[in-house]
């Protein structure tokens, strides 16, 4: 048994803290969360925390752990087995930045998944997809346009045409235990084709994707910038909305009407500006101008509207390292609790796991930071995980602490 002793926990939906709290582990789980002191059992660890904050262990709803470089086109020659390798590390940065679960939002597999839970790579919890679907020439189409291959090699995405060929494509990537299915309904920054205002795969062809997962129990997210996109991927069943840059307010309350969610990533947009021509072809650059000016205004329009927001990050090989900047981006239009209720509560919901991930309470998972600092009066000090995150524990397991 771990016992965490002398916290204040947020537990990933109220805004009051508990105060001299303790929280109770046995195995991966959290037994119980009380105010009353007692004495630890027999073999158990007691950790004080010194009245620090405890909250849940974060979640990154929009992760590409095979996203290894910064340049999506170039994956296609990187042997399979160096990609795993090249996985690790990223996986494992993530933990140590408080991020305990990821959903893989295109590419990762169920032999990557079943390695950090063997323990081969101490990473985070792992949600995935296969690889995502995505028509001829959208935003998973890699390649140029006087490529004339037709060949099916991209390493996050497969080029699938037509309602039969999607939902096949979609029944075996469940059938491969993909959590949830990715397609594209719009145009995208890296991708070399298409206008960010393009429309991707016909109504019929989504309807067909979204009913097989819905008939495994599983869900569908879309990569969608424009409004137009957007409103269409929710009125034929989709459930997760990934980007939402250019949103509008009638589309944003067909989506809360709709129960959907939107995953704002706003980080990513940062780093690609930076990294430059080191990640983007340069039609990458225009396209990446015009979604980038409109993120902060597209979060603002959707909390206005009552949608469900979750939070990820969509970063490219050593971008990663930026994945917990995401917070200060947010802090700009959002108040500090409803920041940390996206990345804890509200994507436990999003992966079908509301009660178990995303919570400190009892019969949760037992996943949560011990924070130097409140988190709830300023979120930028999780930018700082190094400094910040005085103790991480995934499925009751010490990751790391210094108390």
């Amino acid at each position: 048994m771990l016992l965490i002793r002398n916290c204040r926990v947020f537990d990933g939906v109220n805004s009051a803290l508990r105060e001299n709290a303790t929280i109770a582990i046995e195995a991966d789980e959290i037994r119980d969360v009380s105010e009353r002191p007692s004495a630890a059992p027999p073999g158990a660890v007691a950790l004080d925390a010194g009245g620090r904050v405890v909250i849940p262990g974060l979640i990154d709803a929009h992760f590409h752990a095979y996203a290894t470089t910064a340049r999506i086109s170039a994956l296609e020659r990187i042997p399979p087995a160096l990609r795993a390798h090249q996985a690790r590390p990223l996986l494992e940065a993530a933990l140590l930045r408080g991020f305990t679960t990821v959903r893989d939002a295109a590419g990762a597999d169920a032999g990557l998944a079943a390695a950090v839970d063997a323990g081969l790579i101490d990473g985070p919890r792992m949600f995935f997809g296969g690889r995502a679907l995505s028509p001829t020439g959208g935003h998973g189409d890699t390649r140029e346009a006087y490529e004339p291959c037709g060949c099916d090699c991209a390493v996050l995405s497969q080029v699938v045409d037509g309602v039969d060929a999607v939902r096949a494509a979609t029944r075996d990537e469940l059938r491969k235990g993909a959590h949830h299915i990715k397609i594209f309904v719009s145009g995208g920054v890296a991708s070399p084709t298409d206008p960010i205002w393009s429309q991707q795969y016909s109504d019929d062809e989504i309807r067909a994707i979204a009913w097989e997962a819905n008939a495994r129990r599983s869900y569908v997210l879309a990569h969608a910038y424009t409004a137009e996109s957007i409103a269409r991927a929710v009125a034929c069943g989709v459930r997760s909305i990934e980007h939402g840059n250019l949103i509008d307010a009638p589309t944003a309350k067909a989506v809360a009407k709709a129960s959907a969610f939107v995953v704002p990533t706003l980080v990513t947009y940062e780093a690609l500006a930076a990294f430059g021509a080191e990640a983007l072809p340069p039609s990458g650059i225009e396209k990446l101008n015009v979604v980038r000016a409109k993120g902060l205004e597209a979060i603002e329009i959707c909390r206005k509207a009552g949608v469900k927001l979750g939070f990820g990050t969509d970063l490219l090989g050593p971008m990663h390292a930026w994945e917990s900047r995401e917070f200060g981006l947010r802090a700009r239009v959002e108040k500090p609790v409803d920041i940390l209720r996206s990345a804890t509560s509200v994507n436990a919901e999003l992966l079908q796991r509301p009660g178990l991930l995303g919570t400190i309470a009892p019969g949760a998972k037992a996943d949560l930071l011990v924070v130097e600092g409140n988190p709830l009066e300023d979120i930028a000090i999780l930018e700082r995980p190094e400094r910040s995150l005085v103790a991480i524990v995934k499925d009751g397991r010490i990751v790391r602490s210094s108390l």
